[in-house]
């Protein structure tokens, strides 16, 4: 195990329950049977708040924190484009789309490829929601 993991895993700022939030979103991850919830504030099509919560392994938690951080103050459209870039990265496009997006390093690494869909369910369940 990683330690960068469990550290990015252990900022739990966004780990809460938004009960006046616009959209929400829920997957399980039928392999693992990890389980993830977004709930957002949305306004003028930007994240005004990311609160996540969910019975899940440490990698995704380490996502959801991640995401969260980096979606507050940002467009829909700008986290639609990473997230078709996130699901990208483990086919073999290494490339994240550009600086903002750096902290997402420390957890896209090809070593955790057989975690693939712990991290990417976080991103799944925040597309279900930027997608509408």
């Amino acid at each position: 195990m990683d330690l960068k993991i469990l550290e990015i895993a252990s900022n739990t700022d966004n780990n809460k329950n938004i009960t006046n939030h616009t959209h929400h979103s829920k997957l399980k991850n039928p392999l693992c049977g990890d389980e993830i919830q977004i709930k957002l504030v949305i306004k003028d099509d930007k994240i005004i708040d990311f609160g996540y919560q969910g019975n899940s392994c440490i990698y995704c938690q380490a996502s959801a924190s991640l995401l969260s951080n980096i979606s507050i103050n940002t467009k829909k459209s700008k986290l639609n484009e990473l997230c078709n870039d996130v699901k990208s990265y483990f086919e073999g496009n290494l490339k994240i789309i550009d600086s903002k997006w750096m902290s997402l390093k420390k957890l896209f690494k090809m070593k955790n490829i057989s975690r693939k869909e712990c991290i990417l369910l976080p991103f799944k369940a925040l597309e279900r929601i930027i997608k509408n």
